[in-house]
């Protein structure tokens, strides 16, 4: 692991796939702590309810079967995850503006962060004077992803339409990262997953400067009744190298 020089790290990627290792290890090594955006989803569920917030109770709302998975089809399931995943896009911009306001560095790690959130975050860094970085996890095998669930869910059963998801889930987020010019590292293989995520690290630095310079003479402030206040950078659509 080099030397840290960034203050916040966002790592995404569907379930399964091994952020949570991959995160620690990664604070382990920086001295950096770890926010489990998770937690920040159940918290933002409490709160709410299905009739006040629909968007943020697709899957443990009234009408919802206990495993959506095994009950609807995968490009439903699929729908609703991306569906949640962009709502919970402000809770995800509080908790960055929240880690830019202090000096300890941080890894928020998370199934739901966008790569369109993350841009976001990058630009936000850049404007506050703060080295953020975004990094993806690609895993777009089911079998691995079942078989990952399967050691860490052993009391759950067969999981098997849940990893067929979470592979499509995967594929959809490896896409829109590259297409906000966001890296993404492939999970496997395993043994060299600690260089490559690192090296990742390294090179998301050019990738946000590139994307805060290209989005710095579009961005606007905005606020008010129904807008969400910070800066819209306009995302380029390229390929991350």
């Amino acid at each position: 692991m080099p030397k840290r020089t960034w203050d916040l790290v966002l790592l995404g990627g569907a379930s399964g796939v091994g952020k949570s290792v991959a995160a620690a290890r990664i604070a382990g090594a920086t001295g950096a702590f770890v926010v489990e955006f998770d937690d920040v989803v159940a918290a933002v569920q409490e709160l709410t309810t299905a009739e006040q917030h629909p968007a943020l109770h697709h899957f443990d709302g009234p009408s919802a079967p206990e495993r959506p998975e095994d009950a609807w089809p995968p490009e439903r399931v699929l729908e609703l995850q991306i569906a949640t995943a962009e709502a919970l896009e402000p809770a995800a911009l509080g908790v960055v503006r929240n880690r830019l306001t202090v000096p300890v560095p941080a890894v928020v790690e998370g199934d739901y962060l966008t790569p369109a959130v993350c841009a976001r975050a990058v630009a936000l860094g850049r404007a506050a004077g703060r080295d953020v970085r975004a990094v993806f996890l690609h895993e777009g095998d089911a079998d691995r992803i079942a078989a990952n669930y399967a050691v860490r869910e052993p009391a759950s059963g067969d999981q098997t339409a849940r990893a067929v998801v979470g592979a499509r889930y995967s594929r959809w987020l490896a896409d829109e990262a590259r297409r906000h010019a966001l890296p993404v590292v492939d999970c496997r293989p395993w043994n060299t997953l600690a260089d490559r995520l690192d090296s990742a690290l390294d090179a998301a630095l050019d990738a946000a400067l590139s994307t805060a310079l290209d989005a710095a003479p579009n961005a606007t402030a905005t606020g008010g009744p129904g807008g969400r206040t910070g800066v819209q950078p306009r995302v380029p659509s390229r390929e991350a190298r």
